[in-house]
């Protein structure tokens, strides 16, 4: 491949990532239409749900699909769905509509997901590809960050929130027209695909399964602070609706420098290291967010939540891999099947809070946070174990 970087190419597959952070919408959709129609904390966690859920149901399919298919007509698929996902519920605005729009949001993204990464591996110069998957995330930050902003500022000038589906909607829609009018050489990997068999079977290995599970807990920590803190800093914080809305940007900003930072620090820190302390300080914030009451303390606390969970996702799959590189196939549909964690873990902080108190409910992440622990913990050993 050619060490000259084609910008024809490489822009419309970076948009992708943009069209990617859309199924973060799933936040500020639990907020709004949680004060639209006075919904149960339980019954709202319904959205993140409806969303996540295809990651384990479909990750490995579509994954096997788009051997056959070609990567960018499966993420052209995922971004059209994607823009009816987000179309759906502006135009036939109900609880059950809602959730057939984050559904088939959550299906275009589980396929964007599958996608979008090999599809910029081939589009940029094989010495590169790193550089700009780690740039890629910060395009898909900004994105996320848009949200809560957005959907306040359509709020106010035009008094209808869900404009914000239909932008984004046509956004995706400008992408798969962007996209497909491009010529792009796929490159075809004649590995073994992975299947749900041989995938199940390696979570007997116990070092595999302790690093899924923790990325179903870090997926699901992520999705639950996204669609729980609005609710949290109202009632814990008092803060208003969309001063509320507003931390999801300051958490998510903090992800983005936390991206940036971790990237620069993995030169000269080991990754199971990183891990290790990365779980440490957020067990820390996690802990003063739920004891400190004041203003200061939710934006600044929030912004280093962001920080502490920003690369914990990539270091948890690159050790993986690391230990098992001849298996990377089944463990990276493992790996994408357990982002399902953001359907399931969200759920249980609504029902919790239901049951108890939003704070009892944010606490649940506190719990998942010492798991991450507990197998960073675990990987150093397994690691000392086989030197």
């Amino acid at each position: 491949m050619s060490s000259k970087i084609n910008f024809y190419r490489v822009i419309p597959v970076l948009m992708s990532f943009f069209v990617m952070s859309f199924v973060d919408l799933v936040g500020i959709g639990v907020d709004r239409v949680s004060l639209d129609m006075e919904l149960s904390a339980t019954v709202a966690q319904l959205i993140p749900s409806a969303a996540f859920l295809w990651f384990f149901l479909l990750s490995v399919p579509f994954g096997i699909l788009q051997s056959r298919l070609g990567k960018r007509f499966m993420l052209n698929i995922g971004m059209l769905v994607t823009a009816l996902g987000l179309i759906v519920p502006f135009f036939f605005y109900s609880f059950a509509m809602v959730l057939i729009g984050f559904a088939l949001l959550g299906i275009g993204n589980t396929i964007v997901q599958v996608s979008a990464n090999p599809l910029l591996v081939d589009v940029v110069p094989g010495n590169r590809a790193s550089s700009f998957l780690s740039f890629s995330q910060f395009i898909k930050s900004i994105g996320s960050m848009l949200g809560a902003p957005l959907a306040a500022v359509f709020a106010s000038r035009f008094g209808d929130w869900k404009i914000l589906f239909l932008v984004f909607g046509i956004v995706s829609i400008i992408s798969v027209v962007w996209l497909g009018s491009v010529n792009i050489d796929e490159t075809r990997d004649d590995e073994i695909k992975a299947s749900f068999g041989s995938a199940f079977k390696l979570l007997s290995n116990k070092f595999v399964l302790f690093m899924v599970l923790a990325i179903f807990v870090v997926v699901g920590i992520d999705v639950g602070f996204n669609s729980n803190s609005g609710q949290f800093f109202i009632n814990s914080f008092g803060l208003e609706q969309t001063a509320a809305e507003s931390g999801r940007s300051v958490y998510f900003f903090g992800k983005m420098l936390g991206t940036f930072g971790g990237a620069l620090l993995l030169t000269r820190v080991a990754s199971r290291k990183f891990y290790l302390w990365s779980t440490i300080f957020g067990i820390l914030t996690f802990v003063a967010i739920l004891v400190l009451r004041t203003e200061a303390s939710a934006w600044v606390l929030t912004f280093l939540i962001g920080i502490a969970i920003a690369n914990i996702f990539p270091l948890v799959f690159s050790i993986a891999v690391e230990e098992y590189p001849s298996r990377k196939n089944e463990i990276s549909g493992l790996m994408m099947m357990a982002i399902s964690g953001g359907a399931v873990i969200p759920l249980l902080m609504g029902w919790i809070t239901d049951i108890s108190t939003n704070l009892i409910g944010m606490a649940v992440l506190l719990v998942c946070m010492f798991y991450l622990l507990a197998a960073a913990i675990y990987a150093i050993r397994y690691h000392l174990s086989k030197s």
